[in-house]
């Protein structure tokens, strides 16, 4: 086992101090933890914190973690999701090794052990209705009542759940319910159904199935048979901690802790699996992997990196109690991560028309940009010609106080090229600017005046002989609501959308975008990150552009405000 981090590597949580003490005190000489997701949707960022910390304890520790689909909802679960999953954890940069498992790998284990709490005189086949069943349980002030069923024999008890398990019966004629009390404390005890029939084919057992066992019971059991040493779940599993541990008690097995961690919250963002399923359904989103979806597969869309995620759930820490996380700093771990490795290259969102008029008509020069200010990634020549495309916005016909870039009579310069000063605008019939000309100062090549002259705007150009028309997607909070627990599902979801969470822009990109490979990241210079979209964007073809964010960092000003 290697070391395990030392306080200054690491910040410290209850998970890490929980950890230390079990291998002080030798109630574990190793860590084995587990992701155990449910394939019945795609992981949110949500999922990921949870990722991050079962793999990063795992790892840190010299220890393992597995990867276990608890499957057993059938009629929820799909192979998709199963593949999708893999596929998010790999991004992630995590790998469980080999260590790949699924809770129908232990149907026939987990049906002996319900043999056996029927023998135990802890479970009976309670044969009311779902609707009856749910009637008497009572509530929080008041006890349930017990089943008619409760006191079957325990043959009685065997013959029904082995004819269950036989397909004689139909759905919801009968289940397998703990016997516990129904007047206990915590609702989740009065009685829990551990088995229900359900005549769906498993997408890994088939047929050979006609009843499931329900996810706390196969939980715990499966943490129990993998050896788990430390089960890590979010906060709503709380209250369930304590059927967890009465079941493993009940049967005498090994019985691994379970401790609760506060779930991811963002602003603007749902993490409700209901929620995300009904803005696929309704066509809010194209699918799970549309880049406003928060799923780790839109994210990655978006163009996150993997190693933005890990520093956001490092940031954020594990906590006790659920907190609200600002997206901002989620956008800041982005910037951060993307402002080392994120080659400048000219993009053009919304194209004007820059003329030079005293720029020869066939003139061709090649100027040397570099990838990076910063750090040595090489550099690439961009053609200037005499037509041009800028940014709509770096032109006003009347300005403002301090609008530093062009206006008709000033003179700006164009990045690592020369000053050019605005003669004249050419508008439509509507009065809309159609093109701006300019003429250049050829004693300031390279973006220099010979004469120690200095401007204070700079703009960023393509050549319009050169450029690439390219679709660029910009894209905002998908969810207008800054609080989460806010937005209602149903019919009411539609009210808290941000109609404009996309705005697809026909624009222009340098050569070398339009022939780069899908999720290819770089910075627009002065207009923000982009990546190209890893569905639609085809080397050679008309590259497409997602923004992944822009370049205020509004994380970096609220932390620069809570210093003060």
């Amino acid at each position: 086992m290697s070391d395990k981090p030392s306080e200054k590597d690491k910040p410290r949580h209850f998970i890490r101090e929980i950890i230390d003490a079990d291998l002080a005190s030798g109630k574990h000489d190793h860590v084995h933890t587990r992701f155990p997701p449910e394939p019945n949707g795609y992981l949110h960022i949500g999922h990921a914190k949870s990722i991050c910390l079962n793999f990063g304890m795992a790892e840190e520790y010299g220890g393992k973690c597995n990867l276990r689909f608890d499957d057993t909802n059938p009629l929820k679960e799909e192979v998709e999701y199963v593949d999708s999953i893999k596929e998010d954890v790999r991004w992630l940069g995590y790998d469980w090794n080999g260590r790949e498992f699924y809770a129908s790998d232990y149907f026939e284990q987990l049906y002996q052990y319900a043999e056996k709490l029927i023998e135990l005189g802890k479970a009976y086949v309670d044969s009311q209705s779902a609707e009856e069943i749910r009637a008497k349980r009572g509530t929080l002030t008041e006890p349930g009542e017990n089943s008619p069923h409760r006191e079957r024999s325990v043959e009685e008890n065997l013959d029904l759940f082995r004819r269950m398990r036989a397909g004689e019966f139909g759905n919801g004629e009968h289940v397998l319910r703990a016997k516990i009390d129904m007047a206990h404390p915590n609702v989740i005890m009065r009685d829990p159904t551990l088995y229900r029939i359900r005549h769906t084919a498993h997408h890994r057992t088939g047929d050979a199935w006609c009843i499931y066992p329900m996810y706390d019971y196969t939980h715990c059991l499966s943490d129990s048979i993998e050896g788990i040493t430390h089960s890590l779940c979010t906060l709503e599993f709380e209250n369930n901690r304590e059927l967890y541990d009465w079941v493993l008690d009940a049967l005498g097995v090994y019985h691994p802790r379970q401790y609760e961690f506060a779930r991811l919250n963002i602003t603007h963002t749902v993490l409700s699996k209901r929620k995300l399923i009904q803005l696929v359904q309704d066509g809010v989103v194209e699918s799970w992997d549309d880049p406003r979806m928060p799923t780790i597969s839109g994210i990655r869309r978006r163009g996150y990196t993997p190693e933005s995620i890990r520093d956001f759930a490092e940031r954020i820490g594990v906590a006790k109690r659920n907190n609200l996380v600002e997206f901002a700093l989620l956008e800041h771990c982005l910037r951060e991560d993307l402002n080392h490795r994120a080659a400048r290259m000219m993009g053009v969102m919304r194209p004007l028309k820059l003329t030079i008029t005293n720029y020869p008509e066939d003139g061709e020069e090649w100027f040397e940009f570099p990838y990076h200010p910063e750090h040595d990634m090489g550099s690439r020549k961009l053609p200037f010609t005499r037509e041009l495309w800028i940014e709509r916005n770096d032109f006003m016909e009347e300005p403002p106080r301090k609008f530093f870039r062009l206006a008709p009579g000033k003179e700006v310069r164009l990045r690592y090229a020369y000053y050019v000063t605005c003669t004249e605008v050419v508008k439509d019939e509507s009065g809309e600017v159609m093109e701006v000309k300019c003429e250049y100062d050829p004693h300031t090549r390279g973006g220099w005046s010979e004469d120690g002259r200095k401007v204070k705007g700079t703009l960023h150009w393509l050549s319009a002989k050169y450029a690439k028309p390219a679709e660029i997607r910009l894209y905002e909070h998908l969810i207008d609501e800054p609080d989460p627990a806010k937005v209602k599902s149903g019919e009411e979801l539609h009210q808290f959308l941000n109609p404009n969470s996309l705005e697809i822009v026909q624009g222009y990109v340098e050569p070398e975008l339009a022939e780069a490979e899908p999720e290819n990241r770089c910075q627009f210079e002065r207009n923000g990150y982009f990546c190209a979209d890893r569905k639609l964007h085809k080397p050679g073809e008309r590259p497409v552009y997602n923004r992944t964010a822009t370049l205020r960092d509004t994380w970096a000003k609220i932390a620069k405000q809570q210093k003060k």
